[in-house]
């Protein structure tokens, strides 16, 4: 077919860039759409079908089973439901392997209810001082247009986690489960956004009319008291110390015992440090081999930056692979909606072939689809399983998914390691993994990158 081709042959008028259509133009235009039978038969299928129904590759069916030969030892999905917590159920997931270890129970989870309290807090007092530091600027400035833009939301990713957890500890779902606004954010956290916003107009007029440091933190205080009440009613408390007792496995009912969040957390990990866990990204846009760190993303003032060593996607399987091999989980997060079988669990570069469809061609490679915004992180999951050849090279890889049982295979979703190329960008691996020319990367000072860099 290839009809749009002849575009490429029209000697148009050409008097510059922001130049009109007109008549003669549109006309030249629409004489390119042919009507054969291909395009009369695919016009109604479209009109009438969802592209991806139509695009769907049949030969591509049962291609790909879900058998490994290595998995971490992971059982029990979970839900995230209406939110965006993919970032904090995923880090969570990470640990839980070693809290079913601990116990001896079959099924364990964290309470994501509990650190998402702790998140949106102190987004709200970190939005809180960047309105102060700023309050000079004016509201076209890019800065204060980026912090009121979204003054709190559901998003994070790895080092939000750490830092919450270093400063909160953990705590059993039990200890503080999930309520509705956790499951459906969406209302919570627009009125939330709402108060903040008026409370940022206040503080920069503060802030303007010469009022004293002491007299804005206090204000600063009394608006964080509203924060807090508004999540408490939607959340409830987080807990301060809280009783927990399990049956393990084999139907044994433990003692009841006393925790802190702290005490409960620094039981499970045992010797394990956060800050032995490093991020490796796949970012072909800007140089490999280098330490880079994104400008005041954090969630907790005190807080590390996100930050991460960007690596070729060869170097970072590797590192993978002796992870699963070792039964460790690991934080990573893709751009999932890209050619996602959601009813078979399958990500894989040949499920749907759009150029058939069109009869046009997709031809951007990675690089092009992250600067052109066509492509770039969606959602965190906890990468747990490989399947390599007879020489260890990987072939394909699954997640465990926070969507569910239902959603994908039994809620995990496998992926070619031809679609890892295209589309991961975030592993975060224990250190004992990793070479030491990474982790001397890694020590070394980051270049620091806008927080609305075109990756994030």
């Amino acid at each position: 077919m290839k009809k749009w081709l002849m575009l490429a042959g029209l000697a148009l008028p050409f008097a510059g860039f922001a130049q009109s259509i007109d008549q003669q133009q549109l006309e030249t235009i629409r004489s390119t759409f042919v009507k054969d039978n291909y395009t009369v038969g695919m016009q109604n299928a479209l009109s009438s079908n969802p592209v991806t129904k139509l695009a769907w590759s049949r030969e591509n069916e049962g291609t790909t089973d879900h058998y490994f030969t290595y998995r971490v030892n992971v059982s029990g999905i979970t839900d995230q439901k209406s939110s965006g917590r993919c970032w904090l159920f995923t880090s969570l997931n990470v640990f839980r392997p070693m809290a079913m270890e601990h116990f001896k129970v079959g099924e364990f989870e964290f309470s994501q209810n509990y650190l998402y309290f702790w998140d949106l807090f102190e987004k709200a007092n970190l939005f809180l001082n960047n309105i102060v530091a700023t309050a000079d600027r004016g509201f076209d400035d890019e800065k204060v247009r980026w912090y009121l833009s979204s003054p709190v939301d559901d998003g994070g990713q790895w080092i939000n986690f750490v830092n919450l957890a270093n400063k909160y500890g953990m705590v059993p779902r039990e200890a503080m489960e999930e309520t509705y606004s956790s499951e459906n954010t969406s209302w919570m956290t627009k009125l939330l956004k709402r108060k903040l916003r008026e409370q940022a107009l206040e503080l920069r007029d503060m802030k303007n009319e010469g009022k004293s440091a002491k007299q804005i933190e206090a204000r600063k205080l009394e608006m964080l008291s509203i924060v807090y009440r508004m999540l408490a009613l939607n959340l409830g408390e987080p807990p301060v110390e809280f009783e927990y007792r399990y049956k393990d496995k084999d139907g044994n009912l433990s003692e009841a015992k006393m925790y802190t969040p702290k005490s409960f957390m620094k039981e499970v990990l045992g010797d394990i440090q956060l800050s032995d866990y490093v991020m490796l990204m796949n970012d072909p846009t800007r140089p490999y081999w280098k330490h880079y760190e994104v400008e005041n993303y954090r969630n907790v003032q005190e807080g590390e930056n996100w930050h991460y060593v960007n690596l070729p996607n060869e170097v970072i399987k590797q590192f993978c692979i002796e992870s699963i091999k070792s039964n460790e989980a690991m934080y990573a997060s893709c751009d999932v909606g890209k050619q996602l079988r959601r009813d078979f669990g399958l990500l894989d570069v040949d499920n749907f072939n759009y150029e058939a469809v069109y009869d046009v061609p997709f031809t951007m490679n990675k690089a092009q689809r992250i600067e052109t915004k066509d492509s770039g992180s969606s959602h965190g999951m906890a990468l747990v399983a490989v399947e390599v050849d007879k020489d260890e090279k990987p072939l394909k890889w699954q997640f465990e998914n926070s969507w569910g049982a239902k959603a994908g295979e039994k809620g995990y979703l496998t992926f070619t390691d031809r679609w890892f190329d295209e589309y991961m960008f975030r592993i975060v691996v224990n250190k004992k993994y990793i070479s030491s020319k990474v982790l001397d990367i890694y020590g070394e000072k980051a270049e620091m990158l806008p927080p609305w860099d075109p990756m994030f």
